[in-house]
């Protein structure tokens, strides 16, 4: 039965990855049996309104999962999927923020109170802080879901509010061969899209949150940073604010599956702007001297060191975007191709 096999679908997305095979044969088995015996007690097939009541009462897939799951506090099965996955690229993005932040700094900077392995070393309290800052807002979330169901209906969907014939058609793979992207990874998106925005609009004023200890050293140091990273920073801003913007109207509109591959290669062009506009700047002049009448004889040799390793790193990092932007452009037009010609 279609709805069978969607229903159990979407408990699978919300099951440990190892086990999930195994837990949705036992499902099918037992589920198959029940809806065998239900049948032969009416002497008929169940009509569709009354397959969706007893898909109803075995309870919505979430809930059902998280009968498969270890005990969750603070956090529910509901929201759990969605947390993890928000928690793990956060903490994955924020130590590979702090690491080439660091892989920058330490080798232009002698200081005996920075050091490359003491500045690795301070990767765990970022991993904490980062994980704090996402567990109170899912915990946030999880109390308004509880204490305000209207508000978050497909979060609160926990009893019996939820709908069987909305569950999502089975799945099919798209023109790329990739899964369409589900529920849970859309809200993941979103949230992890808030939260980035979120640290991006701290950095400047706690720059601590990007360089960790490094920061006290570069107060110290004669060089700052040229006025053309503010404009970079603010199209990187805005260019995220747009891409949140622009997620969160398809999820409200319930347009979340549909393929977002236009807007994929949209993004990517756009964030090519910041870079190109980098490459441009006159001089190569990406660090200044905070007194260059004063420090320039000391400190210009390094200085110029500075800014040509930044521009030659800036144009490895264009020329792989601007690849990989050609190569999923190039992907787009075949699979349009392809299915054009079928």
């Amino acid at each position: 039965m279609e709805l069978l096999d969607r229903y159990l679908q979407a408990v699978k997305k919300y099951l440990p990855l190892a086990r999930q095979e195994d837990i949705i044969a036992e499902l099918r088995a037992n589920m198959e049996a029940q809806l065998e015996d239900k049948e032969a007690e009416l002497g008929r097939p169940l009509l569709q309104g009354e397959t969706e009541d007893w898909l109803r009462k075995m309870g919505s897939p979430m809930v059902v999962a998280a009968r498969y799951q270890p005990q969750r506090y603070l956090i529910g099965p509901t929201l759990f999927p969605v947390y993890w996955w928000v928690l793990r690229m956060a903490m994955a993005w924020a130590a590979i923020a702090f690491v080439v932040a660091a892989g920058i700094v330490v080798p232009l900077v002698q200081h005996e109170k920075l050091s490359l392995l003491g500045t690795l070393l301070q990767i765990p309290w970022v991993l904490f802080m980062t994980a704090a800052w996402v567990t109170a807002v899912f915990v946030a979330l999880e109390l308004i879901a509880a204490r305000y169901p209207e508000k978050l209906p497909p979060l609160a969907g926990r009893a019996g509010g939820w709908n069987p014939g909305a569950l999502p058609p089975v799945e099919r793979r798209t023109a790329d061969g990739h899964k369409p992207r589900s529920y849970a990874q859309a809200v993941a998106e979103i949230v992890f899209g808030f939260l980035v925005v979120g640290w991006l609009l701290l950095v400047p004023q706690n720059p601590y949150l990007l360089l960790g200890p490094a920061e006290a050293v570069l107060q110290q140091m004669p060089y700052r940073l040229a006025g053309v990273w503010m404009v970079a920073y603010w199209w990187v801003i805005w260019l995220n604010v747009f891409q949140l913007g622009w997620k969160s109207v398809d999820f409200w509109r319930g347009a979340w599956q549909e393929p977002a591959r236009a807007q994929h290669l949209l993004f990517k062009a756009f964030g090519l702007v910041p870079l190109v506009v980098m490459l441009q700047v006159r001089d190569q002049l990406y660090v200044t001297l905070k007194n260059p009448a004063e420090q320039f004889a000391q400190y210009g040799q390094t200085l110029a060191t500075i800014n040509n390793s930044v521009h030659l790193g800036l144009m490895v990092v264009t020329a792989i975007a601007t690849i990989q932007l050609v190569w999923d452009a190039g992907q787009w037009a075949y699979a349009a191709y392809a299915q054009r010609a079928v």
